[in-house]
């Protein structure tokens, strides 16, 4: 099995709701995010996926949500915790990458809220 992995940041705004904590106060982070694409497979070029075509994509995603405010967004209902922002991160990048000719296939986005607090989301 192969793995590659490409990275982004963003940075934004959001509060949690039916939280009780400081986190319902309106406060921004700097995210990182690690997408993570697996297969079995090498195209002819040797690789499993160009890192370029993945981090283009990824960043492309990353940078419709820098310096928003991420409650105004209807996708996350005015709540978007670590894990809901990976999983429509995971989606758009999804759509965006298509078919992969080898087979391989996005695994996992890592949203990081700090360099100690990660979220992940992975289609099993």
């Amino acid at each position: 099995m192969f793995e590659v992995r490409v990275e982004a940041q963003f940075s934004a705004a959001h509060f949690l709701r039916d939280y009780n904590g400081k986190c319902e106060n309106l406060h921004g982070h700097n995210y990182k995010v690690y997408a993570h694409v697996k297969g079995n497979k090498l195209n002819e070029g040797g690789m499993l996926l160009d890192f370029a075509k993945l981090k283009n994509i990824l960043r492309s995603v990353c940078k419709s949500l820098d310096h928003t405010n991420l409650n105004d967004l209807d996708y996350f209902d005015q709540n978007p915790s670590a894990e809901r922002i990976a999983v429509y991160i995971f989606t758009k990048i999804k759509e965006e990458l298509g078919v992969i000719e080898n087979g391989a296939k996005l695994y996992a986005v890592d949203v990081f809220e700090t360099d100690t607090s990660r979220a992940r989301y992975c289609e099993e």
